[in-house]
């Protein structure tokens, strides 16, 4: 069983804080201060939970986030994560690019268009990546490839040297 745990004595500004924040237009705040301010009362952290139908670990996170960081615990933090890491390194957004440059069917597949879902299932088979990313994942990659992808596509090249001619032409 876990020790009882309770706010530190609040000062006055600290109480006019948690008052005001009661009046607050955001609901993470209002909560807040209503869990601070039963802890304050001396309830445990067992019938704060109860009451305001939280889980008691809720309850805990708030008091000690009151205790390292004061009134700023009464404001939301951002839920982002702290670091990110690449999904494809330079070498790998480069094979991205290879790879959609290619007909899906050279890979097995039974459609000639690609998909980012598709993208995402073949850029693993082929190693770009070390797991299945998702279709975002893939759509951010392009994104730094600098290619917007808005719907499924083909990029297929000819080898005819007239070819660009005759794609602007329409006849192809």
């Amino acid at each position: 069983m876990q020790a009882p745990l309770f706010v530190r004595p609040l000062t006055a500004d600290e109480r006019a804080a948690l008052d005001a924040g009661l009046r607050s237009a955001r609901g993470f705040t209002v909560r807040r201060c209503h869990l601070l301010r039963a802890s304050t009362a001396g309830q445990h952290t067992t019938a704060i939970a109860r009451t305001f139908r939280c889980n008691d670990q809720t309850v805990r996170n708030t008091i000690h986030d009151f205790h390292r960081g004061g009134l700023a615990a009464l404001e939301p933090k951002s839920s982002r994560p702290h670091t990110t890491r690449a999904t494809f390194d330079a070498d790998g957004l480069e094979g991205l690019r290879a790879l959609l440059h290619q007909s899906p069917r050279a890979f097995g597949k039974a459609t000639s268009l690609w998909t980012l879902e598709l993208a995402a299932e073949v850029s693993c088979e082929q190693g770009l990546t070390r797991r299945r990313v998702s279709d975002e994942t893939i759509r951010a990659a392009m994104a730094q490839l600098g290619i917007r992808w808005k719907r499924a596509k083909h990029w297929l090249t000819s080898p005819d040297p007239t070819y660009l001619r005759k794609k602007i032409a329409g006849t192809v």
